[in-house]
Parts: C-alpha cells; sequence; structure tokens
C-alpha cells in the first residue's frame, strides 16, 4: 500500500530524502501532499511530517526545520543513544523520537561538508570534521538502520505496510595506480629506479626470468571465475607523472594491451588523476583516452587519492557524462563517509537539486588499513569482516577497493593476497 506522507511544505530536500528512504531502501510507492483534510480522509499508511496531529492514526515525525530551509548554515547538532542507536534531531513525538528525514538528509547530502572546515593534507575533506567520526559511527551505515527501524515502527501502527529491503550485494573493485613494478617503464624510469635502489629482481623481472610483482591480474581472474565475481576495474592513465601520479603511460603496448584485456571481461571506469584536480579539461582527455583504449564507453570514475571535494567535483563529472561515481569514502580511514550502504543520487546543495549522478558509497579500502590504520593482514580481515557483517545486516551494498600491488608478490605486501582470498572464500561459505 501506497505511504501518504503530510506536510506543510513539500520542497526538494524533503523530496529527495523521502524518495530515497521509501523507494530506493524500502521499495515502497509514496505520496506527499499538503492538504490536511485530504490526508485526514484518505485510507492507508499515513505519516504526518508536521507539528499538529491530524488524525488519530498516523505516525507522526515532527519535523526541526532543517528540509525547510533554502541555505546552509550550521547545525545544532546533539546525538543521543535510543534504543542502543545513535540519533540527533531528537523530538517530542511518540511515534518515532527524532526526525529521521532531516538526520537522513544531513548525512547524505554531507551538508557538513559545505560548511568551513580544516582540510587534510591532500586538500580534501578531513574525516576528523565528520559527525560520524566524532560520535563513533562511522563503522557502521546508520541510515540503513534508521530506516528499517522507520519501517518497523509503521507496521507496529499499519500492518497492512508491505516493505521489502534490498539485497545485500557485494561489489569487488580495484584501482590500478601502477600497474606494473617494473615492466613498460621505459629504460630511463628503470635506469633511474636501479641507481636509486639496486635489484635482482627488476633485472630478473626485465629479461624475462620472473613475474612483475606488481602482476595480479591472472590471479585475480581466477578468483573472479571461482566465486563469480563481477568486478570493477578504475585505470590511472596521467599523460604525465607527476608526485602523485606515478602510472605507467598510457602511450605503452603494455598499458594498451592490459586496458584492452580487462575491458572485454569487466566494467571498467576512469580513476581520474591527482593533476586533473587542478586542471579540468584532462578529466576529459583520460575518460576519451580509456574509452579509445578500450573501444568501450565509460560512465563510470572513481577519484584518485579520493581527492575530491563539494560541490565542483561532482559537478566536473556529470559535465564529462559520468554517470556512476565510486568516490565515496575517505582516503584516510575506512568506514562509512555518507552514513550509508546503498546507491543514492548526488543532491547539489547548492543549486539545491537532485542530481542524476549516481553514488556508490565503499567502506573498506586496504591501503586505509595498511598505510593509515597501520593493520596487519589478520586484523584487516576482521575489519573486513566487520564491514561484510554490518552491510549484510543492513540490508546494503559491501563495496571494497583493492589495488593490483597490494595483491602482487611484493615482499612489503606480504599476506595481503592471502587475506584477500580468505575473505572470499570465508563469504562464499557463511
Amino acid at each position: 500500500m501506497k505511504v501518504l506522507l503530510y506536510t506543510k511544505n513539500s520542497t526538494s530536500r524533503l523530496r529527495y530524502i523521502c524518495h530515497f528512504i521509501f523507494t530506493d531502501l524500502l521499495n515502497t510507492d509514496f505520496t506527499i501532499i499538503s492538504d490536511a483534510e485530504v490526508f485526514k480522509n484518505t485510507d492507508g499508511v499515513k505519516i504526518n511530517y508536521s507539528n499538529a496531529t491530524i488524525c488519530e492514526k498516523e505516525v507522526q515525525v515532527l519535523p526541526v526545520g532543517l528540509l525547510f530551509e533554502q541555505y546552509i548554515t550550521a547545525q545544532k547538532i546533539e546525538c543521543v543513544d535510543i534504543n542502543n542507536q545513535k540519533v540527533f534531531f531528537k523530538t517530542s513525538a511518540t511515534d518515532f523520537p527524532f526526525d529521521i528525514f532531516a538526520a537522513s538528509f544531513y548525512l547524505l547530502s554531507r551538508y557538513e561538508e559545505y560548511l568551513p572546515h580544516q582540510k587534510d593534507m591532500y586538500g580534501r575533506y578531513a574525516h576528523e570534521n565528520s559527525l560520524a567520526f566524532k560520535e563513533g559511527f562511522l563503522n557502521i551505515p546508520l541510515i540503513n538502520i534508521w530506516a528499517k527501524d522507520f519501517a518497523t515502527a509503521i507496521q507496529k501502527r499499519f500492518q497492512s505496510f508491505n516493505f521489502q529491503l534490498s539485497t545485500f550485494n557485494f561489489q569487488p573493485t580495484y584501482d590500478i595506480d601502477i600497474a606494473y613494478s617494473y615492466q613498460h617503464k621505459g629504460l630511463i624510469r628503470n635506469v633511474g629506479g636501479f641507481l636509486k635502489t639496486p635489484s635482482l629482481e627488476r633485472i630478473k623481472v626485465l629479461v624475462g626470468l620472473n613475474k612483475d610483482p606488481f602482476d595480479s591480474y591472472d590471479w585475480l581472474n581466477t578468483l573472479h571465475e571461482k566465486y563469480q565475481l563481477s568486478p570493477l576495474y578504475f585505470f590511472l592513465l596521467a599523460a604525465k607523472n607527476s608526485l602523485y601520479d606515478k602510472n605507467i603511460s598510457p602511450a605503452t603496448n603494455g598499458m594498451q594491451q592490459l586496458v584492452g584485456n580487462i575491458a572485454n571481461k569487466y566494467t571498467i571506469g576512469i580513476h581520474p588523476s591527482w593533476q586533473s584536480g587542478d586542471e579540468a579539461a584532462l578529466l576529459k582527455k583520460e575518460k576519451q583516452l580509456l574509452e579509445n583504449m578500450s573501444e568501450k564507453t565509460v560512465t563510470i570514475s572513481r577519484q584518485h587519492y579520493i581527492r575530491f571535494n563539494l560541490p565542483e567535483g561532482y559537478r566536473r563529472l556529470s559535465e564529462v557524462d559520468i554517470t556512476d561515481d565510486y568516490s565515496m569514502g575517505y582516503g584516510s580511514i575506512n568506514g562509512f563517509r555518507a552514513s550509508v550502504a546503498s546507491a543514492f543520487n548526488w543532491y547539489d546543495l547548492e543549486k539545491e537539486e537532485t542530481t542524476d549522478l549516481r553514488i556508490h558509497p565503499f567502506c573498506f579500502m586496504e591501503a586505509n588499513s595498511y598505510y593509515e590504520q597501520k593493520l596487519t593482514p589478520l586484523a584487516a580481515f576482521e575489519e573486513l569482516m566487520h564491514y561484510y557483517n554490518i552491510c549484510k545486516q543492513s540490508s546494503g551494498s559491501l563495496i571494497t577497493i583493492w589495488h593490483n600491488h597490494m595483491l602482487g608478490l611484493g615482499k612489503l605486501y606480504k599476506g595481503w593476497s592471502d587475506t584477500y582470498e580468505k575473505f572470499l572464500q570465508t563469504i562464499s561459505n557463511p
């Protein structure tokens, strides 16, 4: 049965978050109306999003005002525990004790990222600024949990209310920052690298005696076939190297062959270079280059170093016809940046409009575990299993990021490929 939601003022913010909660998360239809008499006299599941009681049988959610505003300003937020769960924008409503619509919108729109804040060393929004980190709920998809609790509360009042939570989904993804450690780097880079750090391994790889330590592609193919996975690959294709762009040149035959081989089997996306963040025109060039190399239309992306700021970063993607982005997470810590484990449309808070850009949040990146959180492979396995379990319990999607070089044969990353294989084996035999 369709949900009827009453409000005095149907704003773009309210319509956006209602669509996400009811349509995307609960898979149920809804209608927003502003006529109290029609609301009162209509049969069905009724939610009253106003300060006045309208009828005896309704679920009332008291609004705190955020969704009726037309500006961006610091919000007064106080987190409390209700039923062993963090909430904010608490109200005196007896049906549902906090404004789930405003709280969810605040987190999902990344409202706090539009407010003045201190950036990290890479010029990104620092996770330490976030409410989720400060209040200790960064490691759970809070919005998914709230939505499930909300649906249960509605069902207590309206037994006829039917909702269907989404099916859990695991989506493996890979960032190809440096496709090979030694191969296809050219004479000058290899000689320079050898002089800086003499290595017998480099010589053996270059003369064909050993496999390149970053070449984990065949091994990954075997895992994908064994566990029936459909991964996404994101390629860094900066035309020239820089401090943060150290990829193999896209002009080499080896790189073109690699892209072609992977594109023939899997979905690929662009991994916009660090330089493209400073020179916007490079994004379109890199995307076009990947399309030429793969002979496929490219519509997905993930930012290199997770380097983007709102709203400019997402607007740039839309301008070059990227429809789906996988950058919503932190490059400094694992967790749920938008407090959700489900895909959602990006809301441009400055323009106050819902966009067509679909955001797919990730919660685990092995580089965060290794470089930032200083975890051992065993500890990272336990962390990864936590995210798997919480996403599954919340009917969300688990999106993970791995890098080919950390899954290869390099001594520096010993144990990480074993961790990944152990994880895939564990979740395939729950």
